[in-house]
């Protein structure tokens, strides 16, 4: 990519929406022509690329899900011959079969390009040094992060997740700007650099680009006041390419800029499926514009937001995720997701952002504990009288009635990637 913003970036609304237009019509037919379980699915809901007329014309067409591409296992979704793959990614397949993810020549490019107008995004610049602290190989947020640093001529240290003694050693001793790691990987790194009695505000880093998982305002707030950086949020899901579908602006820091000239975002109701008004909290669905290998229509990403109008750039912003569709918990008829736990958390000052929430049901009701531990510093006592207030303000602001379990600090599990907030025990006789 060339050094500064891509001129599309600035482009008026008319001249970004006639690129879509044109991007779509050609995404559609090669998902279409290039794809059978397209074909069938486009043919069975009675539309064809040729109906696409207008960008408003996309909702006729039917959704992709995960269920869609674990059928289709392990290649049935690709639009190219195998021959013509560069790279293939895979989830880790925790809840069934891996979703695999293909890439040409031309995405890995494409992908690297907008990884780099990512990070440009998030103050990043060239000759910088980027730690990347996403786990490698299958995963697509280390190689991707990797490759697109590159591209925009950065120094890259491909650490890897996990040896987190090891990371602080290098960030001390190798000095980087950047730090390209998930948010709850984040804390861990910031209570080693305490572990090894060092200053964490005093360390080189300047900016935190965090994904991959949904975190809170307030926990920004936190890292940022302890290890003195910018700390922005990186969007993106292997399904549609990985890390850089979407990235906050460093001055802004209002919510991530969607790229819309390569991904067509829409926000629908998760139950019935309409989509729904800019601004209204719905479910994202993302359609990709210039993906080769394996395009991507109507993709329900499950993940709730809002599209906002454009402020950094012109292109349109999402919202902070506010959780996933499939990690909400109903407890007790009331829906709950763990953003909304973790916000009130962190207004209590003796209480640390390690938590998990275990769900039960000893009897006929659902029940909640909040595992938490105390903040380092923090008294006992402390820990008790604000494990009382959080209860206080879970069941007034959000609704339900919880349990609150403190513990002592690093007696709960860190994670090495995304952190697992929820412990569902309720079907387990």
């Amino acid at each position: 990519m060339g050094i500064g913003l891509d001129r599309i970036e600035t482009a008026s609304r008319d001249e970004l929406q006639s690129l879509q237009r044109d991007r779509l019509r050609w995404s559609v037919g090669h998902a279409y022509h290039g794809n059978p379980r397209y074909r069938a699915k486009f043919d069975a809901a009675g539309v064809h690329p040729d109906d696409l007329a207008s960008l408003d014309d996309l909702a006729r067409f039917p959704f992709t899900t995960k269920a869609d591409l674990r059928d289709a296992y392990p290649f049935g979704f690709f639009a190219v011959p195998e021959d013509r793959l560069a790279r293939i990614h895979a989830s880790s397949g925790t809840t069934g079969k891996p979703t695999v993810v293909g890439y040409t020549r031309r995405d890995i490019a494409t992908w690297s390009d907008i990884v780099a107008r990512s990070i440009y995004a998030a103050g990043g610049r060239p000759g910088m040094k980027v730690h990347i602290a996403y786990g490698y190989g299958l995963f697509t947020g280390g190689l991707g992060t990797h490759y697109g640093a590159e591209a925009l001529g950065c120094t890259v240290i491909p650490m890897s997740g996990g040896q987190t003694e090891r990371q602080v050693q290098l960030i001390h001793d190798f000095r980087p700007a950047i730090i390209m790691v998930t948010p709850s990987y984040m804390l861990a790194i910031l209570d080693e650099f305490r572990r090894q009695g060092l200053d964490p505000r005093q360390s080189s880093l300047q900016i935190g680009i965090l994904g991959a998982e949904p975190w809170t305002d307030a926990m920004r707030d936190e890292l940022e006041r302890d290890l003195a950086i910018d700390a922005v949020d990186i969007y993106g899901l292997s399904e549609v390419i990985g890390p850089g579908v979407a990235q906050e602006c460093r001055e802004a820091k209002d919510g991530a800029t969607i790229w819309e000239d390569h991904f067509y975002p829409e926000i629908i109701d998760p139950v019935t499926g309409a989509v729904l008004p800019d601004g209204e909290q719905g479910e994202l669905v993302l359609t990709s514009l210039t993906k080769e290998a394996m395009p991507v229509i109507r993709y329900r990403t499950g993940d709730l937001t809002r599209l906002l109008p454009g402020t950094a750039r012109t292109m349109r912003r999402m919202a902070r995720v506010t959780g996933r569709s499939d990690d909400m918990m109903i407890i007790r008829g009331v829906n709950v997701f763990p953003s909304q736990i973790e916000e009130q958390i962190l207004a209590c000052p003796a209480l640390s952002p390690h938590y998990q929430i275990e769900l039960t049901r000893p009897g006929r009701m659902d029940e909640a504990r909040i595992l938490v531990e105390c903040r380092r510093g923090a008294t006992v006592d402390e820990g008790r009288r604000d494990s009382r207030e959080l209860a206080g303000r879970i069941k007034t602001l959000i609704g339900v009635s919880v349990a609150v379990d403190v513990r002592t600090d690093g007696d709960i599990a860190r994670s090495q990637g995304k952190a697992k907030r929820i412990v569902d025990l309720r079907s387990i006789a």
